[in-house]
């Protein structure tokens, strides 16, 4: 049975431990002259020791035993967002987190992802990669995906939420979606967004006014910043004004390591968490930044090819869940800090701090390398 574990990725998990070298340096960084929040390098190695353990343990346990228990972590997913918005702690506006002992929080949208994955896959598995049937799957799967959606919006945390669809549309079309079902969706999507943004910019105090009303002022904020910046104030332009200009203050090499102004001034918001990636743009450039999109390149082409050389179909739908994860996080966190995507709570996997998000992240990979490991034929590469 051990022969099996010579076939962990190493090129993944060598990554994975860049990552870490990065996150910390980053968060140190950011946090240096932060008033509200200190750099606890021994909260930071547990929760680092506590991560690679989940992933060790996660890759051990053949996936299929996870598919089998998938209903059941998929209950104990809604009953924790439901217990979360009654009994859960406020911070930002939004009742995310449960306070756990030793300073430590849990947000269960996080543990959810990773629900959905294991879950829409043992769904979709039964049709064994023939076409999925509109009312018999498309309709089932959506709903899996609808009832934890709503939950976390109402929250609100409308990051996550949007990372449920988008690990929904990703598995259908893996699961091989029929192409006419795949565009009425996609058009109605497009129309959903149209009609949005018309009621948005054409009835804009009227829905200001009642969002003020219901506390979530701050979603109307972060729309403006996007599609309305006339109608967006100077603070709530504030983080993506400053972290664009602190980007490009950057250059080619940077301001170097512990240097950059815009982070040690304060003027990045949530610098360690949401904004990470201004903290390393702006001490090392152009260059630096570079670096780690190539890393996460190289992270989602393993997973890729992973994916390609399963046997099984449903370990092929779980991996380009993980991948359809990451790549919109990726794409949504560098994309909203330099101005072409709105903005969210949406954090950068592997480096941003958050104890959480960085657990679920490495659960993640071993879930891929679960599947790598118990393939019933030797991986080629």
């Amino acid at each position: 049975m051990l022969h099996k574990y010579k076939n962990v990725d190493f090129l993944i998990v060598g990554i994975l431990l860049i990552f870490m070298v990065i996150s910390t340096l980053l968060v140190y960084s950011a946090t240096l002259d932060d008033p509200y929040i200190d750099f606890d390098l021994k909260k930071t190695l547990t929760i680092y020791i506590i991560s690679i353990i989940a992933l060790a343990g996660v890759t051990f346990v053949d996936y299929r035993v996870m598919l089998k228990l998938s209903p059941y972590f998929y209950t104990a997913g809604v009953v924790l967002l439901v217990a979360v918005y009654k009994f859960g702690l406020e911070k930002n506006g939004a009742r995310s987190w449960f306070s756990l002992p030793g300073g430590l929080e849990f947000q269960p949208a996080e543990f959810v992802k990773l629900v959905l994955i294991i879950g829409l896959a043992a769904y979709m598995a039964r049709r064994q990669g023939e076409p999925l049937s509109f009312l018999t799957d498309v309709i089932p799967v959506s709903t899996i995906v609808l009832v934890p959606f709503v939950l976390v919006l109402i929250q609100p945390d409308l990051g996550n939420a949007i990372i449920f669809l988008v690990i929904l549309v990703g598995m259908l079309w893996i699961g091989n979606i029929k192409y006419l079902h795949f565009l009425i969706g996609v058009l109605l999507a497009v129309a959903a967004l149209a009609l949005f943004m018309y009621l948005f910019t054409h009835y804009h105090d009227p829905i200001k006014t009642y969002f003020t009303e219901k506390g979530k002022a701050h979603w109307v904020a972060r729309i403006d910043t996007f599609i309305s910046p006339e109608n967006a104030t100077k603070d709530q332009k504030f983080q993506v004004d400053n972290s664009i200009k602190a980007i490009g203050s950057g250059g080619l090499t940077g301001e170097n390591y512990l240097k950059g102004t815009s982070v040690h001034r304060n003027f990045i918001p949530y610098a360690y968490s949401d904004s990470i990636f201004v903290v390393l743009a702006e001490e090392f450039g152009f260059v630096g930044s570079s670096v780690l999109l190539l890393l996460y390149f190289v992270l989602i082409y393993r997973m890729i090819l992973i994916s390609i050389q399963c046997t099984d179909k449903t370990g092929s739908y779980i991996i380009i869940g993980v991948v359809s994860m990451f790549v919109f996080q990726i794409f949504e966190n560098v994309g909203m800090l330099i101005g072409i995507m709105p903005l969210t709570g949406i954090t950068l996997p592997f480096i941003s701090y958050g104890g959480t998000s960085l657990l679920i992240n490495m659960m993640s990979i071993g879930l891929v390398m679960s599947i790598r490991v118990h393939q019933e034929k030797e991986p080629r590469f």
